[in-house]
C-alpha cells in the first residue's frame, strides 16, 4: 500500500559535510584547507565540504564533496560532530555533519577543483581566518585526536605498517603540541599493549639501528581503502 504525501508546515533545512583531513608535515600536525572561490566568504579558507544531495547518504557526500573540491578520494572518515547553530550559515538554516580522517603525508596529492580557488596544507597552529564556525569544527576534531591517543592506535594512521618508536614518539608530539620525556613515552606505550615487535631493524645516520614495531590489530588501522 502506496504511503499518502504530507505537506510539512515546518521548514527544512539545507544539510551539509565537512571534513577536516589531518597530516603530519614537516614535523608539524596540519590540515587540509580550500580557497573559497564565491561568496559567502569569498577568499576565505575553508574546510572542503558541500551540501548534501536528496539521494545520498552523509558519509558519500562528505566523501564526494572531499573529492570534487581537493582530488583526494578514498580516505576513511569518522563522523565527529553535528553542527547547528541557527546563524552558522549566512545564506540559510543550515545544519553541517562533520566528518575528520588520518593519512601520511606522502600518500596525498591535493589539487584544487570544483569551487575551490585554491587548495593547501595548513599547520593547526597557525591557521588563517576561517569561514563559518570551521575554526570550532576543527577545535573539536583535535580534541578529539588527542584523546583518542590514551587508548587507541589512532597515532598509527599517520605512519607505515612497521615504524621506530622514535617515529611513534614524532606523532605524538606533534598532536599533542609538545615534547615528551622518551622513557616515559615508551612506559605509556608499552601499558596501552597496542604493538609488536617486527624482528627487523632500521638505521638512521650514524645511531645505532632502531627496532621496528607494528600494530598486533592492524585491521584497527585504516588510513586508506
Amino acid at each position: 500500500m502506496p504511503c499518502p504525501l504530507y505537506s510539512y508546515t515546518y521548514p527544512h533545512p539545507a544539510v551539509t559535510t565537512d571534513v577536516v583531513l589531518f597530516t603530519i608535515k614537516d614535523t608539524r600536525l596540519q590540515l587540509l584547507l580550500v580557497q573559497r572561490a564565491a561568496e559567502p566568504y569569498q577568499d576565505y579558507w575553508a574546510l572542503p565540504g558541500g551540501f548534501l544531495e536528496i539521494d545520498e547518504t552523509l558519509e558519500a557526500c562528505a566523501l564526494r564533496e572531499l573529492a570534487e573540491e581537493t582530488g583526494i578520494d578514498g580516505v576513511y572518515l569518522e563522523q565527529l560532530y553535528t553542527f547547528g547553530q541557527p546563524d552558522r550559515d549566512p545564506r540559510e538554516r543550515v545544519i553541517s555533519v562533520a566528518y575528520y580522517a588520518l593519512a601520511p603525508f606522502d600518500r596525498l596529492t591535493p589539487r584544487a577543483a570544483s569551487d575551490a580557488r585554491r587548495v593547501g596544507w595548513h599547520p593547526i597552529d597557525s591557521l588563517p581566518a576561517l569561514a563559518f564556525d570551521h575554526t570550532r569544527i576543527i577545535d573539536l576534531a583535535h580534541r578529539r585526536l588527542v584523546a583518542k591517543l590514551d587508548y587507541t592506535t589512532i597515532a598509527l594512521q599517520f605512519l607505515e605498517p612497521e615504524f621506530t618508536f622514535r617515529e611513534l614518539q614524532t606523532v605524538y608530539e606533534c598532536i599533542l603540541n609538545a615534547r615528551l620525556d622518551k622513557r616515559n613515552f615508551r612506559k605509556r606505550i608499552h601499558a596501552l599493549d597496542l604493538l609488536q615487535e617486527t624482528g627487523n631493524l632500521v638505521r638512521n645516520g650514524n645511531h645505532r639501528p632502531a627496532k621496528t614495531y607494528r600494530s598486533k590489530n592492524p585491521a584497527e588501522v585504516v588510513i586508506l581503502k
